[in-house]
């Protein structure tokens, strides 16, 4: 079985084919899941939803915590991390993780650059040792393959091009990541959002057969895959 972890950092409710205010990154990563699911239903899929409960921001009495050794915490420090050790656990069960993440002010959500500050954890996802020659950090996520794929919207177009400096989310997602060992990336994203029409209409098209791409070959690279016809996942 493949595991997802199914991650959603939108602070809107609801998908925006349903609810007039709604996330296409909502939209995006529950026609991911359901997609896959309707050739792989028995595959688990955890979901963590850090926009509408965002983790706790890291604070000084978590990186005491984390930088002490785990044999010589206090039930305090044990306490704090508890949750950061849930969020590691979840990651670290997981094959494929789908995560939706708006672009807002050029970078990803407050609620899912805590997710972030809480899974790339010394002793957890990285290891770090000063005396070690060459490098002193490595990515401790190697045990197996993993992939993240990335679903994401701009109010904006052109941050693959025109605008590509402006855009911090991908390349900032795909640095914390790699750095615990998931290099293997795959991204579509919504434009025009903040332009509506036709403009934004054509581009969630765009998005949403990019996502079924993206479903089918990943499920193509599976052992002894066999996918149904994409007219009977629709």
């Amino acid at each position: 079985m493949i595991t997802l972890l199914h991650i959603d950092a939108s602070a809107r409710g609801g998908r925006s084919d349903l609810h007039a205010h709604g996330s296409h990154t909502r939209r995006l990563g529950e026609r991911f899941v359901a997609r896959w699911h309707a050739v792989r239903a028995a595959d688990p899929v955890f979901y963590r939803d850090v926009g509408q409960a965002p983790p706790a921001p890291v604070d000084s009495a978590w990186i005491h915590a984390a930088f002490t050794p785990e044999s010589t915490r206090l039930p305090w420090m044990q306490g704090r991390l508890a949750e950061s050790d849930r969020l590691v656990d979840e990651l670290a069960a997981a094959d494929l993780i789908v995560a939706g993440v708006p672009m807002y002010n050029f970078g990803v959500p407050a609620g899912f650059k805590a997710y972030i500050d809480n899974i790339v954890r010394v002793g957890r996802t990285f290891g770090f040792d000063r005396a070690r020659r060459g490098e002193p950090y490595w990515p401790l996520l190697t045990d197996r393959p993993r992939t993240l794929v990335l679903l994401g919207s701009r109010g904006d177009y052109g941050y693959g091009g025109r605008i590509a400096a402006m855009n911090h989310v991908e390349p900032a997602v795909r640095t914390a990541f790699g750095y615990i060992g998931i290099r293997d990336v795959r991204t579509a994203a919504v434009e025009y959002d903040e332009f509506g029409g036709e403009c934004l209409a054509a581009s969630l098209r765009k998005a949403e057969a990019a996502v079924d791409a993206l479903v089918d070959e990943l499920l193509a690279g599976l052992p002894g895959a066999r996918i149904k016809p994409p007219a009977l996942m629709a």
